[in-house]
């Protein structure tokens, strides 16, 4: 993800942390346990507020991710 300009739409805060987290979507994923769904979290430095971004997904992950089941 590109570094661009942030600004907290609650406090003004300029200064931020990327993130990202996977989770499960769908019955098929949940009953094999796969994350196939991927997020990049932008999080304010000083208050917290926090957005989430869905990122594409990447069928070749997703099969891996089944495959050795993580």
């Amino acid at each position: 993800m590109e570094r661009q300009q942030y600004v907290c739409p609650k406090c003004g805060c300029h200064e931020y942390e990327v993130d990202q987290f996977q989770a499960t979507g769908g019955n098929f994923a949940k009953i094999f346990d796969v994350q196939n769904k991927r997020f990049t979290v932008i999080s304010c430095a000083r208050c917290g507020y926090s957005e989430m971004y869905k990122k594409p997904s990447d069928g070749g992950w997703d099969i891996l991710d089944f495959l050795i089941g993580g």
